[in-house]
């Protein structure tokens, strides 16, 4: 351990030369060090590397742009705690995904950003960064953007919107009409599926209902639970998900908008309560329960749902 503890404090050491070639030979085996010995990454983070890290940020070098996100990404994994507590970081990190020299540095950013957030009291802290959620919408809504960065900018856009106080700010931003176009026009499973989780986090606002009337959103989350359109499991659940947000937390007309258009795929409903996870479960029965408030319909949709599939 004193070996790569020496390792780490020569190679950080060098980020400060003032030859460039020195500095990037470094940043690349700081790189390689993070990504290929798990125990080295404190050690980096413990020799003072994330502030040299951050500041390479802003480099206008592809190369150095690449492998500072890319350390810092490795080095989140067991030193979130360093990262966040480092000035300027989270500015730095909306930097590198507002102008990335390459596509490698949004990915990495995006993902760094989605690794932080998987500590519950840095949610509300990323989500007050309003340039980070713009750079992060933007690349969803952005055609030319890498399928990669779509992924991992979906990913950070979810744990960021697992707070619920962050959602009014990522629908304010222009999430809503760039999140459905992905789910009707993408076609790739994993982006319908981290985009349809999105929807269903940023559904749990009051604000959600205006934005989803908009684009037509409820439409596109019953239409996800038709069963001939063929939706994955994990995509249903999430439209479940999103319409059960909308009626309890939207307004009261809006809600009552919502269970009467998700009556007409009760049979999509009962086949995420009867087949779902168990999470999903208990949302499509709640859903279900809210649909027919004591009609009586729903054992009659669940009898011919399960006559049907026999």
């Amino acid at each position: 351990m004193d070996v790569k503890r020496r390792t780490a404090k020569t190679l950080v050491g060098k980020l400060s030369s003032v030859s460039e070639q020195i500095r990037t030979e470094s940043l690349c085996e700081l790189r390689l060090i993070s990504k290929n010995d798990p125990d080295s990454r404190a050690l980096i983070a413990e020799a003072g590397a994330i502030p040299y890290l951050s500041e390479i940020l802003y480099s206008p070098s592809a190369i150095a742009q690449e492998n500072a996100t890319a350390t810092l990404l490795n080095i989140s994994i067991s030193s979130r705690e360093q990262l966040m507590s480092t000035r300027g970081l989270l500015d730095a990190l909306s930097h590198a995904l507002l102008n990335p020299e390459s596509a490698s540095t949004a990915q990495s950013a995006a993902a760094t950003v989605f690794s932080l957030l998987t500590v519950d009291s840095y949610r509300p802290i990323i989500g007050s960064k309003r340039d980070i959620l713009y750079a992060l919408i933007d690349i969803i809504r952005n055609p030319k953007s890498h399928p990669r960065s779509i992924k991992d900018a979906l990913k950070a856009l979810f744990g960021i919107s697992l707070y619920p106080l962050n959602r009014a700010s990522v629908i304010e931003l222009g999430s809503v009409p760039a999140l459905f176009s992905l789910v009707v026009k993408d076609g790739r499973l994993g982006v319908v599926e981290d985009a349809t989780a999105v929807i269903a986090q940023i559904a749990g606002c009051e604000e959600a209902g205006d934005a989803f009337r908009k684009v037509s959103g409820v439409g596109v989350l019953v239409d996800l639970l038709d069963m001939s359109t063929g939706s994955s499991g994990r995509t249903k659940e999430n439209a479940v998900s999103g319409l059960l947000n909308l009626v309890q937390c939207g307004k009261k007309d809006f809600g009552e908008y919502v269970k009467e258009m998700a009556s007409v795929v009760s049979y999509g409903i009962s086949d995420v309560a009867e087949n779902g996870s168990s999470k999903g479960k208990v949302k499509a029965n709640e859903l279900l329960k809210l649909i027919d408030a004591g009609s009586g319909l729903q054992e009659v949709r669940h009898d011919n749902f399960i006559s049907q599939s026999a």
